[in-house]
C-alpha cells in the first residue's frame, strides 16, 4: 500500500492545498501535518492559473515575485519528504512547468523528491501522452479532475489511467468563490463512486469545518485550499500557527464525520 492509498484507507481524508514559495512554506507545510492533514497538495506557481480564483492567483504572483522556480518547488518537496516520510505529497499546477523540460524529466524529479502524485489542471485525458505515460512509468499517481459537466460518456476517459484519487471539482468555475449545494455534491459523488475504483475527493468552495463535515459524510476526501491560502496572504510570516489551527478544526470535522 502506497502513501496515498494508506491515507484514504483510514476513512475520509482531509486534503489541503497551499502554494509553494508563498510565505514560509516549510513551516506552513509542517503546520498542515501537525494539524492533521492527511494529504498535502503543493501548488506550483504559474503566470496564468486559469482555474484559480483571486486568492490563489495572488499567491501565484507573490511566489513568482519572490523568485520561486520549479527547481525550488522540488527542493521544498524533497525537504518535506525528509521531515515527513509518511505524509502523501501531491504537486498541483499547470502543464507548462511540468513538460517544458520533457515529461520524463519531470517524472524523474518527482520520484527523487518523494512526490506521490500530480494534478495537472490543463492537460485533459485526450492529451494524456503529454505527461501520463511518464508519470505512470515512474510510479507517480496521475490525479485527474471531474466536474459537474463530466457526464457518463466522458467519465471513462477521465478515469482511464488515473490513480491516487479522483478530484471532483464541485462547482463549474474557479476556486474559492462559490460553494456547491450539498445535495448536488451527494448526487455527483454517488455517480462517480459507481464507476471509480479509486477514492473520490471533493474540492472548490470548501472553507469551513461545517462544510467539510457534511461533504465527508459522502466523499472519501475533502479538499481545502483558498481558505488556507488567504491566511498566508493575511498573516505572512505569522501564518503557520493560524494555518495549523484551521487545519486542526477541519481535520477534526472530516475525521469525525462518519462517526457522528
Amino acid at each position: 500500500m502506497n502513501r496515498l492509498q494508506s491515507a484514504f484507507s483510514r476513512g475520509p481524508a482531509l486534503v489541503t492545498f497551499v502554494t509553494g514559495g508563498d510565505g514560509p512554506t516549510a513551516e506552513i507545510l509542517d503546520a498542515l501535518v501537525a494539524g492533521g492533514a492527511d494529504v498535502i497538495e503543493l501548488g506550483m506557481p504559474f503566470t496564468d492559473p486559469m482555474a484559480d480564483g483571486p486568492a490563489i492567483q495572488q499567491a501565484n504572483l507573490r511566489s513568482l515575485g519572490a523568485g520561486t522556480t520549479t527547481a525550488e518547488i522540488f527542493r521544498i518537496a524533497s525537504a518535506f519528504r525528509a521531515r515527513h516520510p509518511d505524509v502523501p505529497l501531491v504537486l498541483m499546477g499547470y502543464a507548462n512547468p511540468m513538460i517544458t523540460r520533457g515529461p520524463e524529466w519531470f517524472a524523474a524529479e518527482c520520484v527523487k523528491a518523494g512526490v506521490d502524485g500530480v494534478i495537472c489542471v490543463d492537460i485533459p485525458p485526450e492529451e494524456d501522452p503529454e505527461l501520463g505515460p511518464a508519470l505512470r512509468g515512474a510510479g507517480v499517481a496521475l490525479i485527474r479532475l471531474a466536474t459537474p459537466t463530466t457526464d457518463a460518456a466522458r467519465l471513462p476517459a477521465v478515469l482511464d489511467g488515473s490513480s491516487g484519487f479522483l478530484y471532483y471539482v464541485s462547482v463549474a468555475g474557479i476556486t474559492g468563490l462559490q460553494q456547491a449545494a450539498q445535495a448536488s455534491i451527494e448526487e455527483a459523488v454517488a455517480r462517480l463512486k459507481a464507476s471509480a475504483t479509486i477514492p473520490v475527493a471533493v474540492g472548490f468552495g470548501v472553507r469551513t469545518p461545517e462544510q467539510a463535515a457534511e461533504i465527508a459524510k459522502v466523499a472519501d476526501g475533502v479538499v481545502v485550499g483558498s481558505a488556507l491560502v488567504e491566511l498566508v496572504a493575511q498573516h505572512g510570516e505569522n501564518a503557520p500557527a493560524l494555518v495549523g489551527e484551521l487545519t486542526r478544526a477541519l481535520a477534526d470535522a472530516v475525521h469525525g464525520a462518519r462517526s457522528a
